[in-house]
This record gives C-alpha cells, structure tokens and sequence, in this order.
C-alpha cells in the first residue's frame, strides 16, 4: 500500500519564513538590521553630525574670552588715575619753574659764559626736579589707595603710566614757560656784561621716573599694610573631636 500524495497546492508549516526555515532559491533576504527601517535614521549618534551634551558651545567661547565686570571695572580705574594723575603734571612744573635755582649767565660781547663758574645752579634744577617727583608720587598712591581700598595691579600701572607721562609734561612745560632757550637772543637783548637768566633745562632724563617709582612703591607697601585680607580657610576638625 502506498501513502496518499499530498496536494501542491497545500502550503506546509515549514514553508514559512518566519518560522525559521530559510527563504528559498530567488527570495531576497532581508535582514531585520539592514532593512533600512525609518527607526535606523532616528538612531542617537547615526547622523553625520552628532550631539555630544558635553561639547561646548561657541556661544559659550566668547563669552569666556570677555573680560568680567571686575576686571572691566579695574580697567576703567587704571585709566581714571593714569589721567588724573597727567594732568597733575601741569602743577609739578610750574612748582619746578618757581623753585628751580636760575642760572646766571653774561656776555662779553663774544660769548656767552657762567656768571658764576663755581655754582651748581644747573644741578640744582635737576635735584628740585627729582626731589618734587617723589612728592607727587607718594601723595598720588596715598590718594589712589585712599579712594581705590582694594588695589590690584591694573591701578600700580594706571599710577606708573601717569606719573611718566605727568613727569615729561611737567618738563615740557618748565622749559617752555621758563627763560627762552636762544642763549645768543638773549644775551644780545640783555646787553653786554649784564647778567641774565639761562634756560631752565633738565640734564638727568632719569628724573622723569621719580615719579613713578615712588607711587608705585608707596601703593604697594599700603596694600600690604592695610589692604583687605582674605578670609583664611577653615581648619578641618582634629581628629577625635566629633560627638562620642
């Protein structure tokens, strides 16, 4: 006896694909990660740019690279005092000009010579000069550390930068306002054998920074005086001294 044929036409159980049997001959095979599903795309970290939450943004650049209220604050500081501290250079030469030693000068005629060979009278500007510097200079960072408690070295700078640049006012402004600097004008107007006053000249340029070294010293030794001190750290607790 033999068994029946089964129809054709009958599918079998084992003839579907998802019941794991391998897809015939011809039949694609698609498989469930390169199916190119929509959820692929959607993936976190698949696209061509990805989002990294701990890259910084450039927004977050440039706000970084601008300088902070207090720094902005020390700037505008710095330059209040360079300026104020210039213009005070006008009072420095006119207080040269008036206590400067003259310098007597004669004509024969000739020449111009001395009308006292042995006098220091020239020196003598440059040591009132230098001397009326170092004056300014420590009522300058008085004043400053007075008005400014905090310091910072925006404020050193502000008072160095002023006092060079009040400093080369200062003798600009003496020699201008003082005797003419045409010796031989001078003389010839004065007559011959009469004496007169020489140009009011600064010979050791060095003075120009006397000024400022003094106002720089002087404000950082007040801020290490009597400046803010900043809070010390708590000191841990010794051990064994918690609740028993």
């Amino acid at each position: 006896m033999t068994a029946p044929l089964t129809p054709h036409d009958q599918p079998s159980p084992h003839d579907d694909p998802a019941g794991g049997r391998p897809p015939s001959q011809g039949q694609p095979y698609a498989h469930p990660e390169h199916s190119g599903h929509p959820e692929q795309s959607s993936h976190p970290g698949q696209s061509g740019h990805p989002d990294h939450p701990g890259h910084p943004d450039h927004s977050e650049h440039s706000e970084q690279s601008e300088p902070g209220p207090e720094l902005r604050a020390e700037l505008v500081q710095a330059s209040l005092v360079a300026i104020a501290v210039a213009v005070a250079g006008v009072l420095l030469g006119l207080l040269w000009l008036w206590w400067a030693p003259k310098v007597p000068l004669v004509s024969d005629g000739s020449a111009v010579y001395l009308a006292n060979s042995e006098g220091e009278d020239a020196i003598g500007a440059d040591g009132v000069f230098t001397l009326l510097g170092l004056a300014f200079g420590v009522v300058s960072a008085v004043v400053v550390f007075l008005l400014f408690r905090r310091g910072g070295i925006a404020l050193v700078v502000g008072l160095a930068i002023g006092g060079v640049l009040a400093s080369v006012i200062a003798w600009r402004l003496g020699v201008w306002l003082g005797p003419t600097s045409d010796v031989v004008a001078h003389a010839k107007s004065a007559g011959k054998g009469v004496t007169f006053d020489g140009p009011l000249k600064l010979g050791a340029k060095g003075a120009l920074l006397s000024w400022s070294v003094a106002a720089m010293v002087i404000h950082l030794a007040l801020t290490g005086l009597f400046g803010p001190r900043d809070p010390e750290p708590a000191l841990p607790p010794a051990a064994g001294s918690g609740a028993r």
